[in-house]
């Protein structure tokens, strides 16, 4: 009797058994709003994904709107109907990478709000700042690091061969972060202000890197030696208030656009957030976009088919670290 009365369950239970696992998306179906049909989008060679790949992409791009508040389309719609967004087919591209590189959707959206929302530009002052590149280059990158920082060294060659690459088209900003957890960060942010007095802070900027196990008073009194200072008045300068509140003022900018790490980088007001993007990978694609964007024409010497303010108008892993500043006093490595 008690067999009768549990068999409809045990058939049940036998009707729902599946030979493979599933997965945990929708309990085995298709995630809400995914589309069945794939996606082929001119521009976007979506040759080397998997099937499941493929669908993911395909439903991405079918669901996200086009970058452009003026085009109130799906990404893939703004692409096949030649909208005027401009972003569209850099946006297919982008998520089409975060596919490949296993992202979860969300980590994909955020990747993608990150690259293209106006929302996330910030203004940032470039008074006073030491640079590299033309003052008129329509791209702008601003970098917050700390000379002791060994993602900031890693960092630091690959900035200034991207300005060299795009002569004129590409300006670098430099900007004072010393982490508290660097004891030696902040004599050489100091040290490098003073040198900056005498029009030096790029040889002081690169000596400080290139010996950064080696940042003590004395080494840093070396160094200016070195690079040719006029010792005396570099070393009032260096032990100065004024040097000291130079230091503090790009820090508290810092803060301001939530520097909590170095290094920091701000490509036309908007963060290349190293936990999401590549230095090695994702740098030179993002500066030639926003060549295109800035100038409407080919970037130069790329791969791809301001005055006073930017913001508003405007190893690999290694790279994609950075060294962090959490709870003011704490250090980490991220990777």
């Amino acid at each position: 009797m008690h067999a009768l009365r549990f068999a409809p369950l045990l058939l049940a239970a036998l009707a729902s058994y599946q030979s493979t696992c599933r997965s945990s998306a929708g309990a085995g179906q298709a995630p809400a709003g995914a589309t069945d049909t794939d996606v082929n989008l001119v521009g976007v060679d979506t040759s080397s994904l998997t099937p499941r790949e493929k669908k993911e992409w395909s439903s991405w791009v079918s669901e996200l709107l086009a970058p452009c508040p003026s085009e109130p389309v799906s990404v893939a719609q703004c692409v096949k109907e030649g909208r005027k967004c401009n972003k569209c087919l850099p946006g297919a591209q982008l998520l089409l990478k975060q596919v490949r590189a296993g992202r979860s959707r969300s980590q994909a959206e955020e990747a993608f709000y990150a690259r293209f929302s106006s929302d996330r530009i910030k203004s940032i002052d470039l008074a006073d700042s030491p640079s590299k590149g033309s003052s008129s280059a329509p791209v702008t990158i601003v970098e917050w690091a700390d000379f002791e920082c060994p993602h900031c060294r890693h960092a630091a060659p690959i900035l200034e061969k991207t300005v060299e690459a795009h002569p004129g088209k590409v300006r670098l900003i430099y900007k004072f972060y010393p982490l508290q957890a660097h004891v030696h960060g902040e004599l050489a942010a100091r040290a490098a202000v003073a040198a900056m007095k005498q029009g030096k802070f790029w040889e002081m900027h690169h000596i400080l890197f290139e010996h950064q196990d080696a940042l003590e008073s004395r080494d840093i009194e070396k160094y200016a030696r070195e690079i040719g200072l006029d010792f005396v008045k570099w070393k009032t300068d260096w032990e100065s208030e004024a040097t000291a509140d130079r230091v503090n003022r790009d820090r508290k900018q810092g803060d301001t656009v939530t520097v909590n790490g170095t290094p920091t980088i701000y490509i036309n007001g908007r963060e290349y957030d190293l936990t999401k993007f590549d230095m090695s990978d994702d740098l030179e694609d993002w500066i030639n976009l926003e060549i295109e964007l800035a100038t409407g024409g080919a970037p130069s010497g790329g791969s791809r088919p301001a005055a006073d303010a930017v913001g508003a108008r405007v190893p690999p892993t290694a790279a994609s670290g950075r060294t962090s500043d959490a709870g003011k006093g704490k250090s980490q490595e991220s990777h």
